[in-house]
């Protein structure tokens, strides 16, 4: 079979799932890469490759054995020495190997964003040991929130009251740190009215941006988003133009063409930058029932150079996750009849995951409403009906 393209998935989460469905039905091959077998991108993709994403060998063999036209990072943690190699050997990195290295720490991203582009960020400091944890901390003051550099998913965050917390919070960033260093960074807690995630498409004729998807987060990791936030023209207008700023500077020597989540914390009309992640982010998975184009679609379609709408409208939806508790490789979902039944414009996806684990996002309830607010209580419904059933010991 003819295809168009190749591409190299690194990482074959949920949301490797969805791209892997947008790039197939434009025609494209997918080899979905990962440590584990039966990752959710995997049951979908033509071919796949089991390997650690952070060892460089194994990573380097994949792209040889299947000489991919694009290489698409789904996840932070990568062997990004490797990919700066590859782009340098003429591969296509997706957006660029200088956006996978920026952005596989945080540190790195946050020192750009604050220190080269001068775009307002919370005060911070960067610890690797208690000392310099306790230092940090007198820098930005109390209440503090410290995560690992380098983690997904809200894993190792904590906000930080007063000194006593500090141990404990080292500890639990050092616990839950991921790549070779220990190394966390502490910074001021923003009393935020609200935090949005920004998805900024650079492609061929430019950059375009979807509507501003509000979220909210528990323990680090995105519980319900909604799209369109409410935001003022000022604000937005900001928002989007720090977006643009920071996504142009992650281009490097690559074409730099792909989606962008940009996260913002929002107080009045002060527009503070978060984070970033070059690649669809898990907020966007409202985009499923909110846009005709998908952030997954729109990623697709800019990876490999066709047309991207300068003006992306979203219709009121949210969307609500379905968390496991516990850890097992042998449960079920109930209630999915009871959870569509909610209203006709509910949806859930599930994601096929192979195991569970305390917290672990296992699926997404979606709704469409009359405005944001009928949607997401909609979609918390919904979610809220799904049930995982465990029907052995643990994983």
């Amino acid at each position: 079979m003819a295809h168009i393209a190749t591409i190299l998935l690194l990482g074959s989460g949920e949301l490797g799932r969805e791209f892997t469905i947008s790039a197939k039905r434009l025609g494209a091959r997918v080899i979905a890469c990962d440590a584990y077998g039966g990752a959710p991108a995997m049951q979908l993709a033509d071919s796949c490759e089991f390997f650690p994403m952070l060892d460089g060998a194994r990573l380097r063999a994949a792209v040889e054995k299947h000489r991919p036209d694009y290489i698409v990072p789904e996840i932070e943690a990568i062997r990004t020495e490797m990919l700066a190699a590859l782009e340098g050997e003429g591969f296509n990195v997706v957006p660029s190997a200088r956006a996978a290295q920026l952005t596989m720490n945080r540190d790195a991203i946050r020192d750009l964003a604050a220190g080269e582009l001068g775009l307002a960020t919370s005060r911070y400091r960067y610890a690797t040991t208690l000392e310099e944890v306790e230092a940090a901390a007198a820098h930005t003051g109390f209440p503090c929130v410290m995560k690992p550099v380098m983690s997904s998913s809200g894993k190792g965050q904590t906000r930080i009251e007063s000194k006593a917390g500090l141990q404990d919070a080292w500890d639990y960033a050092c616990a839950n740190m991921r790549g070779d260093r220990a190394r966390a960074i502490i910074e001021e807690f923003i009393a935020f009215d609200y935090e949005i995630t920004l998805l900024t498409v650079r492609h061929r004729n430019g950059i375009s941006f979807c509507p501003p998807v509000g979220h909210r987060q528990e323990r680090g990791d995105y519980r319900e988003s909604w799209q369109p936030a409410a935001m003022s023209k000022k604000a937005l207008a900001d928002a989007q133009a720090m977006a643009k700023k920071v996504v142009l500077a992650l281009e490097g020597e690559g074409r730099g063409w792909g989606l962008y989540g940009v996260e913002f914390f929002v107080r009045g009309e002060e527009v503070i930058f978060s984070e970033l992640s070059p690649r669809p982010h898990d907020t966007g998975m409202v985009t499923l029932v909110s846009q005709d184009l998908t952030e997954f679609d729109l990623h697709a379609r800019a990876i490999l150079g066709l047309p991207v709408p300068d003006s992306i409208p979203a219709r009121p939806a949210a969307s609500a996750v379905i968390l496991a508790d516990r850890d097992s490789t042998d449960f079920a979902f109930e209630g999915l009849e009871d959870a569509l039944a909610v209203d006709d414009g509910v949806d859930v996806r599930i994601f096929g995951k192979p195991a569970t684990r305390p917290f672990r996002r296992m699926g997404v309830a979606l709704a469409r409403g009359e405005n944001t607010d009928m949607a997401r209580s909609l979609a918390g419904k919904a979610a809220a009906r799904v049930r995982i059933a465990y029907r052995g010991g643990p994983a």
